[in-house]
């Protein structure tokens, strides 16, 4: 009788870091997102494209309409496809796994938005640094804009939090902002001051949790 032989691969050490090389030179990727495919997608911001990389390591790029967009917020959306920001193109865009992009003009002008999230609602939320709001985009391309009450206040971050509302981080006012499906505002002062509040994302533990770009910080604020 044959033995039967097997072979055990290596288990990888914990904090074994891989990179892959984008195929598209200077791309300047930002926000990443997984994909309803198994795949991550990101934004290309100075490349001017969506990219989707599988998890072996292969690359795909898809090249946005609009010349020197600069996308960098991207989310996975209900409705199966990936949405992403185009900073200086002023719209929001829907890339299909296939490949097929489709962009939406934002109302207002210069709104620069930057991040975007799955709503609880099933519309995408998006951050208006130039404009100073909060955008709602349904999945058919209708929007809706609620004007932030702190004037000024650069929105960046924006994240859907257990409590069924959005939660954005106010780089400029200093403040962490929430939002209801609604469009009702609630508005919390970052204890240090001139913090810069970025990133901000919902915590496993109910919370939400954000960084201090300047506060050189991580906070954390209960819904």
């Amino acid at each position: 009788m044959t033995p039967i032989v097997s072979t055990v691969a290596a288990p990888v050490a914990p904090g074994t870091i891989t990179e892959y090389a984008i195929p598209t030179g200077n791309a300047g990727p930002f926000l990443i997102a997984a994909g309803p495919d198994g795949n991550l997608w990101f934004a290309e911001n100075s490349g001017g494209k969506i990219g989707k990389i599988t998890t072996g390591g292969a690359f795909t790029e898809y090249t946005i309409p609009t010349n020197l967009s600069q996308s960098t917020g991207i989310a996975a959306s209900p409705d199966g496809n990936l949405w992403f920001t185009e900073r200086s193109g002023n719209k929001i865009g829907k890339i299909t796994t296939g490949g097929t992009i489709t962009e939406y003009a934002i109302p207002t002008s210069n709104a620069t938005p930057y991040g975007i999230t799955a709503g609880p609602d099933g519309n995408l939320w998006f951050t208006e640094v130039g404009g100073n709001k909060i955008g709602k985009i349904t999945t058919s391309g209708t929007f809706t804009e609620y004007a932030i009450p702190t004037v000024n206040s650069a929105p960046v971050g924006i994240a859907s939090g257990p409590d069924g509302n959005l939660w954005f981080t106010e780089n400029a006012g200093n403040k962490i902002g929430k939002i209801t499906t609604s469009g009702t505002f609630t508005e919390y002062v970052v204890p240090t001051g001139n913090a810069t509040p970025f990133g901000i994302v919902a915590g496993p533990d109910g919370n939400l949790w954000f960084t201090e770009n300047a506060g050189n910080k991580i906070g954390k604020i209960t819904p």
